[in-house]
């Protein structure tokens, strides 16, 4: 398993640290010194689909995975609030769905695209007092989180049966979670709601590869949403000495953000000899080196 971005079908059931770790039992049934390995973001174990594994030198781009867009599907179910929002908690709420309809459902969802403040679930991984909110909850403990700043950028009812449930499709920025949506949408429209499904189709170009499927992404796979730009060996030996490189022969990236989608201020993307082993950022019209990715990936 070389240093990289996988991607990874993660099934219903298992937690993301799961798949985590049957990566780190793989890597350290070979010799050599331990890999790093992490996720590229949480999926909870009612969910399934795509979950990104960042392997070895991989991992340190972790924080550039959360401004780029991620598109879900799921099922929303109406008549019931849950304390976790989705089909596993304990109901909080009821309301009647007798007068929901395709229009009033479209309506609601509008008022949630854009930036909006969103109120993270009980349950999620969010850190209280240096501890994730979940295992605070899990003991019984009351768990308040303040909002959060997120961004939903679009989202539509792919089908309806209703009064029961509504199926969505939604594209957001890192950071948003579903279950506050449907949670929110049945509160706006009286009658609760939660989840009872939840799949990740996507984060930016890439797809979730199916059950059971692996892919490897390296080289000009990696943060495609990025400007590019190749280098010498020169200007590999400058960048290592803190010194500048030339601006000029950035190229555009390799993949373009949906139309109207916040820029996630990527760094500049250095290849040498075809891997990525440098983060440059520009500063007084040249370009500097904001991490080096020694061996390259």
């Amino acid at each position: 398993m070389t240093p990289g971005i996988y991607r990874v079908h993660k099934p219903v059931g298992p937690t993301s640290f799961s798949v985590v770790q049957g990566f780190l039992e793989e890597t350290r049934a070979r010799p050599g010194k331990r890999v790093p390995v992490c996720h590229g973001g949480t999926l909870d174990p009612f969910a399934e689909g795509l979950l990104l594994v960042l392997v070895g030198g991989a991992t340190r781009l972790f924080e550039l995975l959360h401004a780029v867009p991620k598109t879900y599907e799921a099922e929303v179910v109406w008549g019931t609030e849950m304390d976790t929002g989705d089909l596993h908690g304990r109901p909080v709420s009821q309301g009647d769905t007798a007068a929901l309809t395709p229009e009033s459902l479209d309506a609601a969802l509008a008022r949630f695209v854009g930036w909006t403040e969103q109120v993270p679930p009980a349950t999620s991984a969010k850190k209280v007092g240096g501890e994730p909110a979940y295992r605070k909850a899990h003991r019984g403990e009351v768990v308040e989180l303040p909002p959060s700043r997120v961004y939903l950028h679009s989202a539509r009812w792919l089908s309806h049966a209703l009064p029961r449930s509504s199926r969505l499709l939604l594209t957001c920025r890192g950071g948003y979670y579903v279950r506050s949506l449907a949670r929110d949408l049945g509160r706006a429209l009286g009658c609760g709601a939660h989840l009872s499904t939840l799949r990740r189709t996507a984060i930016g170009p890439w797809e979730d590869p199916g059950p059971g499927q692996r892919v490897g992404l390296h080289g000009r796979e990696l943060l495609p949403w990025s400007p590019w730009r190749p280098l010498t060996d020169a200007e590999v030996g400058e960048l290592r000495r803190e010194r500048s490189i030339p601006l000029s022969g950035v190229r555009p990236p390799d993949w373009s953000l949906p139309p109207g989608f916040p820029d996630p201020q990527a760094p500049v993307r250095g290849f040498h000899q075809g891997r990525l082993t440098f983060l440059l950022r520009e500063r007084e019209g040249a370009l500097w080196s904001e991490t080096e990715l020694r061996g390259g990936l």
